[in-house]
């Protein structure tokens, strides 16, 4: 599997190579941590598996994260089972992207004037 274009600031690109981190969808809602583990030691030494649960009720989201001791055998990881069926569901496998910066709201917003029309 090759690497993707990378386009830097200079207007130059390079090749960016897959990280070790690898985002995991499409997990049956009963896979537990060992379980996914299992499922990428086949294709290379798994550092630590995650099924990510609802932080209110426990029960799993249906994805994970998996990371690998080598970007080499995340790849691998990527090529064997991305698109494959595991017990009966169909797995999106790539890598994980940083996660997303959040602005903590504290609800409402908006503002201005509440008493309606003009007087």
């Amino acid at each position: 599997m090759q690497g993707r274009l990378h386009r830097l600031g200079d207007g130059s690109e390079e090749e960016a190579t897959v990280g070790n981190k690898l985002y995991v969808g499409g997990l049956p809602y009963t896979t537990t941590d060992q379980q996914l583990q299992d499922l990428f030691a086949q294709h290379g030494t798994v550092s630590s598996a995650k099924v990510i649960s609802d932080r209110y009720t426990g029960r799993s989201r249906g994805f994970g994260f998996v990371e690998m001791a080598t970007s080499e055998e995340a790849q691998k990881a990527i090529a064997a089972l991305n698109g494959t069926q595991y017990e009966g569901r169909a797995l999106v496998v790539n890598e994980a992207k940083p996660p997303e910066k959040r602005e903590r709201s504290w609800g409402g917003g908006g503002g201005g004037d509440r008493g309606g029309g003009r007087r």
